[in-house]
């Protein structure tokens, strides 16, 4: 499947996502009907950025349900995480997913991200690709990400002691730290 097929597909999943945020988001007082009118923006942002695959930018609401999808539809079924890394955009913290279809032979990166440095966390992939488990253990030890629902968050290399992450850009370790 090509980059834009994948991209017309995926988008379709969500077609009144941003809509439905919206009024979530709202005091209740707004009208169901008030978006009738005007297009729905699909919150999803996609883009290739200089790479062969499809980069996929996906709001925190909604990062569990778009990859349960990417693994359970048959037209793109991603069996296979084979990296998930930690981060720091400064200000924003965040996580990268790269999936594969081991079956389609496609690739997609999903990218999500959180302005929220003193708390910032993220629902846990761990129950669709059990390799996330260890994953998002490490992004939580060197970035202090959470995963909400993981069956075991707790530091994986540093020891309980250790005070701040490591890889974070504002990190300051003035015992540890080789200056040039």
């Amino acid at each position: 499947m090509t980059n834009a097929a994948l991209k017309e597909l995926i988008a379709s999943w969500f077609p009144n996502a941003k809509a439905d945020m919206d009024h979530q988001n709202s005091d209740g007082d707004s009208d169901s009907n008030d978006n009738k009118e005007s297009p729905i923006e699909n919150p999803l942002e996609f883009t290739e950025e200089g790479s062969e695959f499809l980069n996929i930018k996906v709001p925190q609401a909604l990062l569990h349900e778009l990859m349960l999808k990417l693994k359970t539809h048959p037209e793109t079924h991603f069996d296979y995480l084979f990296c998930l890394t930690g981060m720091d955009w400064e200000p924003a913290l965040g996580v990268v997913y790269h999936l594969e279809s081991t079956e389609h032979r496609h690739i997609v990166v999903v990218k999500v991200k959180t302005e929220d440095r003193d708390h910032p966390s993220f629902d846990s992939v761990s129950d669709i690709w059990k390799t996330a488990e260890f994953h998002e253990r490490e992004v939580y030890d060197f970035f202090g990400i959470k995963f909400h629902n993981h069956p075991n968050l707790k530091r994986l290399f540093l020891t309980d002691e250790w005070d701040g992450y490591p890889l974070r850009k504002d990190y300051v370790d003035e015992i540890n730290m080789v200056i040039k």
